[in-house]
């Protein structure tokens, strides 16, 4: 099973090397103030001037960047947002959002959605790579987490390397150390402990103490009949 879970993280390699990139900005000095408005072509370049020395209560528009040690309120960058501490707001960049501290509210963009520590609310975009989800995620591609509890849907893969609570949805696999709820993918399903349903055409758990699977083919490694078509389920 190394195979396929590497196949499944394969497709969020977009994220790959955004931590080393994260651990580089963060060590800047702290905010100055607070601001209810930040705008420019891209921070520094911005009224009021300063790299990550403005907290935004309010609006932080800029051009192609925007850069605040906390946001409150609505955040649009033409190519990126980042925000270093926590964020409570809309978010919407063009090719990344990315965040250092836990994140409230609904973030956008066509392209990454980065978190070093928990979303609550909802991303939407590419690929998403965060440390937890507690809300609703959509990407094109796929994301990766340590936990997740809520719904994902994406195109082809969601990873949870610890526990998985609520519904995932994938148009190739869904990937989680334990599961609790549902997987529902189109090709494979895989998870080491599963607590809930698996539906796919091929689903693959090592141990299954309470939950069932639908596929063509359904493997639970602690059965005594491990492999069974159409439905397999705890015995």
């Amino acid at each position: 099973m190394n195979r396929t879970i590497k196949i499944g993280i394969a497709a969020l390699a977009l994220a790959a090397g955004t931590p080393a990139f994260a651990q580089d900005i963060e060590e800047e000095e702290g905010p100055i103030g607070m601001t209810p408005i930040a705008l420019g072509l891209a921070t520094p370049v911005q009224l009021p001037w300063g790299i990550n020395r403005w907290d935004v209560y309010g609006l932080d528009l800029n051009l192609f960047y925007s850069d605040a040690p906390q946001m409150v309120g609505l955040d649009i960058g033409g190519l990126a947002t980042l925000v270093r501490n926590e964020t409570k707001a809309l978010v919407v960049g063009g090719l990344a959002n990315v965040a250092f501290g836990d994140v409230y509210g609904l973030r956008a963009t066509l392209g990454l959605n980065f978190a070093k520590s928990g979303v609550y609310g909802a991303d939407l975009g590419l690929v998403g790579f965060r440390d937890s989800l507690h809300g609703f995620d959509a990407e094109f591609l796929g994301s990766f987490q340590r936990t997740v509890c809520g719904c994902q849907i994406s195109g082809l893969a969601n990873v949870a390397t610890e526990e998985s609570y609520g519904l995932n949805i994938a148009g190739l696999t869904n990937i989680a150390k334990t599961a609790y709820g549902c997987q529902l993918a189109f090709i494979f399903n895989y998870t080491e402990e599963l607590h809930g349903a698996q539906i796919a055409l091929v689903n693959f758990v090592d141990y299954c103490p309470s939950g069932f699977q639908i596929g063509l083919v359904n493997i639970i490694m602690s059965n005594q009949i491990k492999v069974l078509p159409i439905v397999n389920g705890y015995f």
